[in-house]
């Protein structure tokens, strides 16, 4: 059962990941169809950051994934080198 932090903790999740998906939806769908010098744009990036950012996290996440397997994969050789 999860205890009341853990409940603060996930909406927080929630509501984060929530903002950052209409924001990225906003400018990458929406922004394109209006004018240029709309003051909406001056709230956005460029749109060559639209794939350079998602491309960076992406790799990131496979970085920590690959080093996470990586770690465990290393301590488990070192467990059964102990145990034999």
């Amino acid at each position: 059962m999860a205890t009341g932090t853990d409940q603060v903790v996930g909406l927080g999740l929630l509501a984060v990941s929530l903002i950052i998906f209409t924001y990225y939806t906003v400018w990458v769908i929406l922004l394109p169809f209006i004018d240029s010098e709309h003051i909406i744009h001056k709230y956005f990036l460029p749109r060559a950051y639209a794939v350079a950012i998602p491309l960076a996290v992406g790799l990131l996440l496979l970085l920590f994934v690959g080093l996470f397997i990586t770690y465990v994969m290393l301590k488990n050789r070192q467990v059964t080198k102990k145990a034999q």
